[in-house]
């Protein structure tokens, strides 16, 4: 019984977002036709739709533009804000030096400062530069939530470690990094969708024709007053940071499923 209403639980999960999106997107159609608004001005969902089918090729192509910077800088945001955040851990003297250095990367708006790396990478390295932008965007989180993960080991555990003669690398391999990481996913999800944000951020401040991911399309399409097409990139873009919110997640219960208390399914 209790298998049933929890399969019944998990297609209910699924059917009312479908449900309300079906009726959000019929109640636009119907306002658009019936008050006869023009596509320049809002376009129904089926031209929206349309646009799409018609343009598939080349915003599939600006889509993976986008998804390759956002793809590199999230890897490399994570393997940095990772290695940093354990040099951190092994160090007050280095945590003091460089963390807040960290926070002002962190706090300068990467609007101000797309201009400048444009111009010191050069114009014709155009996704070379919205991928540093994106990183910059995307590194933080990672690091400040595996810092704060690798100090919330308990303390009880590390005293036992040290009085049974662990090394440091034992203490950071076999109790730090397992305690911090909850953390480290919860701030890959976060830098997950982040990466995405300041590739399309910096791609409309530093993009030009020879950056032509979506957020270039998005632009193009509004000179030319084509809003069909801004809405089919601005569609690809949110299902492109869905997918990737929804792999983390994904990626984060599969590791935590079977031992931490945030994925540990309860009996009720």
């Amino acid at each position: 019984m209790k298998g049933d209403d929890t399969l019944f639980a998990r297609i209910l999960r699924i059917l009312v977002p479908i449900a309300v999106g079906i009726a959000f997107l019929g109640a636009w159609e119907v306002l658009v036709r019936v008050n006869e608004i023009q596509p320049f001005v809002l376009p129904a969902p089926s031209r929206i739709w349309e646009s799409l089918v018609a343009n598939f090729g080349s915003l599939m192509a600006s889509l993976w533009v986008t998804l390759r910077v956002t793809i590199a800088a999230f890897l490399l945001a994570t393997v940095g804000g990772i290695g940093l955040a354990v040099l951190f851990s092994q160090s007050r003297h280095i945590e003091m030096a460089l963390f807040p250095y960290a926070v002002v990367l962190q706090v300068t708006p990467v609007v101000s400062i797309a201009p400048l790396i444009l111009i010191w990478v050069g114009y014709d390295n155009v996704e070379f530069a919205l991928l540093i932008l994106a990183w910059i965007v995307a590194f933080f989180p990672i690091l400040s939530n595996t810092t704060l993960g690798l100090r919330s080991a308990d303390h009880n555990l590390r005293d036992l470690f040290r009085l049974y003669g662990a090394s440091r690398w034992q203490v950071l391999t076999e109790l730090q990094l397992p305690s911090a990481l909850p953390y480290m996913l919860a701030g890959m999800k976060i830098s997950g969708g982040l990466a995405l944000i300041g590739a399309v951020v910096a791609e409309f401040v530093a993009g030009s024709g020879a950056a032509t991911g979506l957020a270039w399309r998005i632009v193009e399409a509004g000179n030319r007053l084509d809003i069909p097409r801004m809405f089919a990139a601005l569609f690809l873009l949110s299902t492109l940071g869905i997918c990737i919110f929804f792999g983390l997640t994904l990626l984060e219960r599969r590791i935590l499923s079977r031992w931490h208390e945030s994925a540990v399914k309860q009996e009720r």
